[in-house]
């Protein structure tokens, strides 16, 4: 019964992670569409190819963090297996809807903070404020102003320098050299939305395994976890949300060719390197913040600031919206756990 229910988890996680793709598509492709380098159907394969080879970077610090870095791991564990699978099973369904209603009203919130908004809300009824890792969480939260801004700022850097590098060549000549280039810096944003994204339902099934049907063995990552959730996200990649893409590609600002590698690449670098120190950075924060910083060095009317508004509210509501679902979720279940016990 306790390996059916660990199984069950785990694909559920593994879907969580097929509808981020799904959901985050439009961080990846939504720029190379917009500035038509690549046709849709293109782009969101390019995109899922290089989501999937992130699995060969070889880091897991994201993961670790979200396994161990949100939730007091040793707490739950203690709790015993029923609490685990209940709190892990809130936690993603808090994620799911939120990512389904959000995708629904084309708006870019971010999965990464809904997924922490779920295990914070589905963890306090159980474990209550000491069953939360405070630093993890203020780190998380944190980001959620940082990420942007420094995409922005590596957005605005990488739109004049990539300008000074080509203002004496014809608009024809920079605009052939960077449709060649997009096709690089997407390669670039999408293997770091891999490096990111896919390793946090690592974190949760490493908390699922570890704290189940493998109490006596110590928390780590395996190989099959890492090749499950790369190859879940990429898939969803593949199957796109383009609600979100019309949103990110069209309704923020206008892009040429040159705007979208500056974002693609300003985005990219610095969502690898908030991997490298385990910071669960939502990349849609960060594409995001790089776009509009790329936008408004052309001045402050070539951004459509009402449209950014509004993404900024579903960033604003993401972390409480998760973790109220994720608390009616649990509630719901443990009713029913009870009935049928």
């Amino acid at each position: 019964m306790l390996l059916a229910a660990v199984v069950a988890i785990v694909i559920v996680a593994l879907i969580f992670d097929f509808i981020n793709g799904f959901h985050d598509a439009a961080n990846s492709i939504a720029t190379v569409v917009s500035t038509r380098v690549l046709s849709p159907n293109l782009a969101v394969a390019w995109a899922a190819f290089f989501n999937f080879i992130a699995a060969f970077a070889g880091g897991v610090h994201v993961a670790n963090t979200m396994g161990k870095g949100i939730i007091n791991f040793e707490m739950l564990r203690a709790a015993g297996p029923t609490a685990v699978l209940m709190v892990i099973f809130s936690s993603l369904m808090g994620a799911i809807v939120w990512n389904l209603l959000t995708w629904w009203w084309g708006l870019p919130s971010s999965s990464s903070h809904a997924l922490a908004g779920g295990m914070i809300g589905a963890t306090l009824p159980v474990l209550g404020f000491e069953g939360l890792v405070g630093s993890g969480i203020a780190r998380i939260a944190a980001f959620i102003v940082l990420s942007p801004l420094i995409g922005m700022t590596l957005g605005i850097g990488m739109m004049l320098a990539s300008t000074w590098a080509v203002h004496r060549q014809t608009p024809l000549r920079v605009d052939t050299w960077f449709r060649r280039l997009q096709l690089v810096s997407s390669a670039i944003f999408s293997f770091s939305h891999g490096t990111n994204d896919a390793q946090k339902v690592m974190g949760i099934i490493a908390v699922v395994l570890f704290g189940t049907i493998w109490r006596d063995r110590p928390f780590h990552i395996d190989w099959w976890m890492i090749i499950s959730c790369h190859a879940a996200i990429a898939m969803g990649t593949f199957f796109g949300g383009w609600r979100i893409i019309r949103t990110m590609g069209h309704s923020l600002t206008k892009l040429a060719p040159i705007g979208g590698f500056s974002a693609e690449t300003g985005g990219g670098v610095t969502i690898i390197a908030l991997a490298e120190l385990g910071i669960p950075v939502s990349t849609t924060h960060t594409i995001t913040g790089a776009i509009v910083g790329v936008g408004s060095t052309r001045g402050w009317r070539a951004v459509k600031w009402g449209t950014a508004g509004r993404i900024i509210w579903a960033w604003v509501f993401t972390i409480p919206a998760a973790a109220l679902v994720s608390v009616i979720v649990y509630g719901i279940t443990l009713a029913v756990v009870r009935m049928v016990g």
